[in-house]
């Protein structure tokens, strides 16, 4: 497993990371907790350091489940969660309305964007009870707050610093200009944002601001929603509460059209022996100045499966071959 610093701090984590959205069952059909533990120590018995969750996965679920899992070797973890999304107080920007399993607008539950310095505090304060520990390693900013002054923000982070309960600040889905905001203040380390070969916008601003600022660049998705597995064909049908049934890039037809992509990556594929999802990692992390990728699994296998990834070195023959087969197949939507 290739290991990548994140930013300019002394913390190194493994290239690929395990990502807990899925953990939390929430707008994914639901998830098995014990699967989900297992999942979880397979992948640090794989080699991944990297876990990152988030209080809104699952409201609370997701980090209560990562905590019971990771009681007993917390001191093999490089543990990331975020702050900033509120569905206790009516406070910020609204974001969306959810009800038990996905968002909907007739939800009860109301969800604001808020980074506000006691907010902050709530949130990491109620990170740490659910996830068994005194410190969290990276603590990022889940969704921008229009409301508070950056520099507010970043003020309470880095007193959260000097208090140790968490060790390196980060950004998640961040602008160039609000990056300069929170490096105007002190050190960021880490932008987190949605990046895979389906979903590039961020090659044009963020990727090259990480490169040239020493700024880590966490991808979150990088299989699609598992379309870049090879698992999901046109005939694959979602559980009740999973997101992906209403989503317009998995229509059939458009997973048709990324079979036909994935076609054209098998021959690479097995050139490595490796898997099509494992490809799709692997691809990522070469993207310049993409230095981790957070996979989500369901069980152990999958987890395993993933951290396989961390190993692979694609050559620019490789790379080549795949540029041309995503000129070819895409642009998807």
């Amino acid at each position: 497993m290739q290991h990548r610093r994140l930013g300019k701090s002394d913390i190194n984590a493994s290239a690929v990371g395990l990502g807990t959205w899925v953990t939390g069952g929430w707008m994914w059909g639901g998830a098995d907790e014990a699967d989900s533990i297992r999942a979880i120590h397979a992948a640090l018995d794989a080699g991944i350091t990297l876990i990152d969750t988030a209080p809104i996965y699952g409201f609370g679920r997701s980090e209560e489940i990562v905590g019971k899992a990771i009681r007993d070797r917390r001191d093999r973890v490089i543990l990331a969660s975020k702050c900033g999304l509120t569905w206790e107080q009516e406070r910020g920007e609204f974001f969306f309305a959810a009800a038990e399993k996905h968002p909907s607008s007739p939800g009860t539950r109301r969800v604001y964007r808020c980074l506000a310095p006691d907010l902050i505090r709530g949130d990491v304060e109620a990170s740490l009870e659910r996830l068994g520990t005194d410190h969290i390693d990276l603590l990022q900013t889940h969704w921008q707050d229009p409301t508070t002054p950056i520099a507010e923000t970043m003020d309470t982070l880095l007193a959260l610093k000097r208090e140790g309960k968490i060790r390196a600040i980060g950004c998640s889905n961040a602008t160039p200009a609000e990056m300069d905001a929170y490096r105007a203040v002190g050190p960021l380390e880490v932008d987190q944002e949605l990046y895979s070969m389906l979903d590039r916008q961020h090659e044009q601003q963020n990727l090259p601001y990480c490169q040239s600022h020493d700024v880590a660049f966490l991808a979150y998705s990088p299989l699609g929603q598992g379309l870049l597995t090879g698992k999901i064909g046109p005939e694959r049908t979602f559980l009740e509460g999973d997101q992906r049934r209403f989503k317009p890039r998995f229509k059939p037809e458009n997973r048709e059209r990324i079979q036909g992509l994935l076609a054209a990556f098998a021959p690479i594929a097995h050139g490595h022996g490796l898997t099509l999802g494992q490809l799709a990692i692997a691809w990522t992390l070469a993207q310049p100045g993409c230095t981790h990728a957070l996979v989500g699994a369901r069980d152990a296998s999958q987890a395993q499966e993933n951290a396989r990834a961390g190993d692979v070195n694609l050559s620019p023959d490789d790379l080549a071959a795949m540029a041309r087969a995503l000129q070819t197949h895409g642009p998807f939507a």
